[in-house]
């Protein structure tokens, strides 16, 4: 039965089904088939997003709205740029900085690829930088919006896992920096290579003028994480407080946005929190199924007598990872990967948490992997590029961010792991 529910949930994915309806149908039919009684398709619907964590996804993804949508995202640029900008090559720099500094903000990649890219892409374009290029890296450094925190796949996977929010967090900035250097590196090179020009000369008096434009931007990440950290509030009522400042900031001190475009982004956040809500509810029901059939203990099985190297065991789980990403939106990887795969590293003696960091920042890849790859669909829209030109420059990037993956694989400590 096991094979008929798999095999069905291909089958819709292929006939282009949504995911939610693809693991809802498939799973509602096997359990039908095997005489389980289908009240618990509900029951375990409404037990999979009974969590007060999950209260932090909609107010993130709100806050991050709030942020993209006004002009926080073009004084982060200008901050980045006075800082890197006189590189050769700065812009590109600018690219990932801002990228990372957006990422503190919004927790979301696409969001962090919109942001960066519609403020910076005129101006590579007017420095003759190679386009398709200049979009790849954006949407590249938009991958480290999902890593460093705060990270609603984090949010999604510390839910499934049962493991804390607040560690996750904690645990996720050295690999979300470490991604962003590997990009400014292979970016430097690149501008070396092509001979990309120098933009304007260091000054302090400039550096100082976009840090007071930015740091009312800059302050969201240092007023969520610090208040998470010291325990004055929780992950979820951090994020409720994210929202109030997003708030504060874009109507009351920058100005850049009205009360009906805020009105906008509430219904396109509670659009985009349900799509996310309604797949974790349908994966909750499979993850019962496959429990109550004691898949994942078999396919742990299945996989340590192909070796009992942990190292050779590792390499097919990132292997997995990354396929899956190429076929299926991050968040519902992270939903059916979970459940199948954190056993079989809990037999490894892998900690759940860097277990965490690893199918996070593997799914995050996937968003600049064709044919799901929503950053380059974003950056795509951004540039007005054919998606084929940034694929093909996305290459190099690529490469390294899947270096990152393996450092973080094999060697954690290398970024800080603190453990859990």
């Amino acid at each position: 039965m096991t094979l008929v529910l798999f095999g069905l949930f291909f089958l819709f994915m292929l006939l282009g089904v949504p995911i939610a309806f693809a693991i809802g149908a498939s799973t509602l039919y096997a359990l039908y088939q095997s005489g389980v009684p289908l009240m618990v398709v509900t029951q375990q619907m409404f037990q999979g997003i009974n969590s007060f964590a999950l209260v932090a996804i909609p107010m993130f993804i709100l806050a991050g709205d709030l942020m993209a949508q006004g002009k926080v995202s073009e004084r982060l640029v200008s901050f980045a740029d006075s800082l890197v900008g006189f590189m050769r090559g700065g812009l590109s720099i600018v690219s990932v900085m801002a990228g990372m500094f957006f990422a503190a903000i919004s927790g979301s990649g696409a969001a962090t690829t919109a942001a960066v890219g519609s403020s910076l892409v005129p101006e590579l374009k007017r420095k003759g930088y190679d386009p398709a290029s200049a979009a790849s890296l954006i949407a590249a450094s938009g991958t480290i919006g999902v890593v460093i925190p705060p990270s609603v796949p984090m949010i999604i996977y510390a839910v499934i896992a049962q493991q804390s929010v607040s560690k996750l967090f904690l645990n996720g900035f050295l690999p979300g920096l470490v991604m962003g250097l590997g990009l400014m590196a292979i970016a430097i090179t690149q501008a070396y290579k092509r001979q990309y020009p120098k933009g304007t000369p260091l000054s302090l008096p400039t550096i100082w003028r976009t840090l007071k434009a930015a740091s009312w931007g800059l302050m969201t990440p240092v007023i969520i994480l610090g208040g998470i950290f010291s325990g004055i509030f929780t992950p979820s009522e951090a994020a409720v407080v994210a929202v109030n400042y997003a708030l504060l900031v874009s109507l009351f001190v920058y100005r850049d946005l009205t009360l009906p475009q805020v009105y906008k982004l509430l219904i396109r956040s509670a659009m985009t929190t349900a799509v996310i809500m309604l797949v974790i509810a349908m994966s909750a029901v499979l993850s019962w199924t496959l429990s109550s059939w004691q898949v994942p203990g078999a396919i742990a099985q299945a996989v340590l007598s192909l070796s009992t190297n942990p190292y050779v065991i590792m390499l097919l789980v990132v292997a997995v990872i990354l396929l899956t990403g190429v076929f299926i939106e991050t968040a519902s990887a992270l939903i059916i990967l979970t459940p199948v795969l954190l056993p079989l590293v809990l037999q490894l003696g892998i900690d759940p948490i860097h277990f965490g960091l690893i199918i996070v920042v593997g799914l995050s890849i996937g968003m600049i992997t064709p044919p799901v790859a929503i950053n380059l669909y974003v950056a795509s829209s951004v540039t007005q590029l054919p998606l084929e030109r940034i694929t093909q420059a996305i290459i190099p990037y690529l490469l390294g961010l899947i270096g990152v993956l393996l450092l973080v694989v094999y060697v954690p400590i290398l970024l800080g792991w603190s453990g859990s």
